[in-house]
């Protein structure tokens, strides 16, 4: 009889009595102490209010549900898939949607429904891996503005992926300190090539030079990477690498001359193949014919495995030294020793990039020491 009252009213009711009525129905829901046959009564009341023509009813209905963890889940999935503002105070504040139900509501949602899901306070990483998987810059960068929102490593590689092209979201992943090495390795790859397809640029310096400016930009850029990688995160890194085809020869004489011998040891250990305390072993300790093969049996030519021979053999002098000019003087010692040899064309290549690493360092001193005594004269 309730019900049927209600109903009655209902059609003949104006608007904002409509409104209020939804309200003070859901409020009531809600707190008051109703017997079942009344709460039986008021949830069929509510839920023939979710059909209102009027926005303005179905609002008032969710403003008064959307921020108690007692009301009724199916009225407010129904809700949330109403238009933007009725939707927007229920997905952003109900504690009743689950996790199925904002993944769900994500890939049938528009573009505004997913930045809402994205900005919800506390989002699981269930959600965050959808949105990561599906969404697009819009609510992908309210997704990694939302501080409270918890994402995996996985899903910053995979927006990393999918949309590292784009200059806002490459800048606030860069940002974050829990991105994997890989993933920012692939922004690298992303800046470069948006860099390579620059009007302006290829206006500035041709697009000849631009190659091979973009080519050192990649490779500084990686070894600065692998320089700061954690150390669980090395194999991840050296595998993306290695499938990228950027373990060349160059790159790998790069790491070992700046003393990353733990990623080396990785690197080699894909390379070839064979087990990982064999090849630390091997760097450590190995006699140099054994230090040859190993590099061989990763790939690099005899023509120039000589010449990471001599670079293992002057590292591992260094660390046992302990010596910190020992330790930031493998590139001249390298050029040394090699250059009094006569060497083939692939290893002159190789030690022209060595000497270009020992002129970078040279460098680098000497603008640390112009900076420390203009800090001095101040």
């Amino acid at each position: 009889m309730i019900v049927q009252a209600f109903l009655r009213w209902a059609e003949t009711a104006k608007t904002v009595e409509r409104a209020k009525a939804a309200n003070a129905l859901g409020r009531a829901y809600l707190a008051s102490s109703m017997a079942d046959d009344e709460r039986r009564a008021a949830y069929v009341a509510m839920t023939y209010l979710l059909d209102d023509p009027s926005p303005r009813v179905r609002l008032a209905l969710a403003e008064a549900l959307a921020d108690s963890p007692a009301a009724p889940r199916p009225l407010l999935v129904s809700l949330a898939q109403d238009q933007t503002e009725i939707a927007c105070a229920v997905i952003l504040r109900s504690p009743v949607l689950t996790d199925s139900d904002l993944v769900d509501l994500a890939g049938r949602g528009d573009v505004c429904a997913r930045s809402l899901i994205a900005a919800r306070r506390g989002l699981s990483r269930a959600v965050a891996a959808a949105l990561a998987e599906i969404g697009d810059v819009p609510e992908i960068a309210v997704l990694l503005e939302n501080e409270s929102a918890a994402i995996s490593r996985f899903s910053l590689k995979r927006i990393a992926e999918r949309l590292g092209g784009d200059d806002g979201i490459r800048g606030a992943l860069i940002e974050r300190d829990d991105l994997p090495a890989d993933a920012r390795h692939l922004l690298v790859q992303h800046a470069t090539a948006a860099l390579s397809g620059s009007h302006l640029v290829q206006a500035a310096i041709g697009s000849r030079r631009i190659q091979r400016v973009t080519r050192e930009a990649d490779a500084a850029a990686t070894a600065l990477i692998v320089s700061n990688v954690p150390y669980a995160d090395i194999p991840a890194l050296v595998d993306h690498l290695r499938l990228a085809g950027r373990l060349t020869p160059a790159f790998l004489m790069r790491i070992l001359c700046l003393g990353k011998a733990d990623f080396f040891a990785c690197a080699v250990t894909s390379l070839s193949g064979l087990d990982e305390r064999r090849v630390r072993s091997i760097l450590a300790t190995g006699r140099q014919h054994a230090v040859r093969a190993l590099i061989e049996s990763a790939g690099l030519d005899r023509a120039i495995s000589t010449i990471f021979v001599e670079a293992v053999l002057l590292w591992r002098q260094a660390v046992q030294s302990a010596v910190d000019v020992e330790l930031e003087s493998i590139s001249a010692r390298l050029l040394e020793r090699s250059r009094r040899i006569e060497q083939s064309t692939a290893a002159t290549g190789l030690l022209d990039l060595v000497e270009a690493l020992e002129m970078d360092e040279q460098r680098r001193k000497a603008r640390d020491y112009a900076s420390g005594l203009a800090l001095a004269a101040a």
